[in-house]
């Protein structure tokens, strides 16, 4: 059981990661074709630049995960708000 616990792990990164460059993959091709607007890939796109910035700068990737996300969420309702602000006196 000990000896499967490794293989596993690694079976669960490879297929991660293979899903994470299908996933780049056809966001390029859906962007190439017009189905999408490129502003909205970018913006999908800064969670995982900032994860990636914060993951050299600091100490820990565990961390800057962490600090990612509060970033994220903090941005994300930094907008929702301004949205609602503009949607109330626009």
């Amino acid at each position: 059981m000990e000896g499967l616990v490794p293989i596993a792990i690694w079976t669960v990164l490879a297929v991660t990661g293979l899903s994470l460059v299908a996933i780049g993959l056809f966001g390029i091709r859906s962007m190439m074709q017009g189905k999408i607007n490129p502003v909205t890939m970018v913006l999908t796109m800064i969670p995982i630049a900032l994860l990636g910035v914060l993951g050299l700068v600091m100490e820990s990737w565990a961390e800057a995960a962490i600090m990612a996300v509060l970033i994220s969420l903090g941005l994300t309702a930094g907008a929702l708000l301004l949205s609602g602000v503009r949607g109330l006196f626009g």
